[in-house]
């Protein structure tokens, strides 16, 4: 009896650790890529202004600006994006739900075929692609993932993938405004609070990958960092030649 509690045990605890996050939702990417972004590009774009020397008044708007058009223009992209690629699956899965329909002796053939190659005998092989092959609709899930690697019911929504990015994208080009929006007139406050949100990000994002806080946080830092550098000696130069 105690070996079959502590088996029973052992399943338990099997069960309760082995779970997996939701990879392929379609909202991480847009969310994570979007916030980013907002903060990057507004960031640089706020510091390349405010290198030429103009007045708090342009850089505030310029900000606003960038927040809007950026987040807009991000929701558009990824619902375009997502859509198309949904649309191409969808067309390739329509292929192979025909061929299913018309050469079924055929797939199922193909079926035990992949099924060999992994290293399941053939008669065992043949026997499993026949029994896969008796539901139409699930036949087509096993070719869709053997042949296309995708999870036809777990198709990415574009409607999820755009409003995830403009909700991310607005959320990160907010924070380089906010000191200004506060009462703020000096630049450095608002390069401060958006590398911080930087560094936040990158180690918030590492919660779901594999690596660590503070290098994803450093990355993400540096990388804001160069690019807000490079745009306001871009915004000093041109102000001055212009000027």
């Amino acid at each position: 009896m105690a070996i079959i509690d502590t088996e029973a045990a052992l399943h338990e605890a099997h069960r309760d650790n082995h779970t997996h996050r939701d990879v392929n939702g379609g909202w991480l990417r847009p969310a994570v890529f979007g916030a980013m972004d907002g903060l990057v590009s507004n960031l640089a774009l706020m510091t390349g202004v405010a290198g030429g020397s103009v007045g708090q008044q342009t850089i505030v708007l310029t900000g606003l600006a960038g927040l809007a058009a950026g987040a807009f223009s991000m929701a558009a992209g990824e619902y375009t994006s997502v859509a198309s690629q949904r649309e191409l699956v969808e067309a390739e899965l329509d292929v192979e739900r025909r061929e299913l329909r018309k050469h079924p002796q055929d797939e199922e053939d193909e079926l035990a075929a992949l099924y060999v190659a992994r290293g399941v005998e053939p008669e065992l092989a043949r026997e499993v692609a026949r029994q896969l092959s008796r539901d139409p609709e699930q036949a087509l899930e096993i070719h869709a993932r053997e042949e296309l690697g995708i999870d036809p019911g777990d198709l990415p929504s574009p409607l999820v993938a755009a409003v995830s990015s403009f909700g991310s994208f607005a959320l990160g080009a907010l924070l380089p405004l906010l000191p200004y929006l506060l009462g703020a007139t000096a630049l450095w406050p608002a390069v401060l609070l958006a590398l911080a949100g930087l560094f936040g990000c990158g180690a918030v994002v590492a919660k779901v990958t594999a690596r660590t806080w503070w290098y994803s946080g450093l990355r993400q830092l540096a990388l804001g960092g160069a690019a807000a550098g490079v745009t306001y000696a871009l915004g000093s130069l041109f102000g001055t030649a212009v000027g």
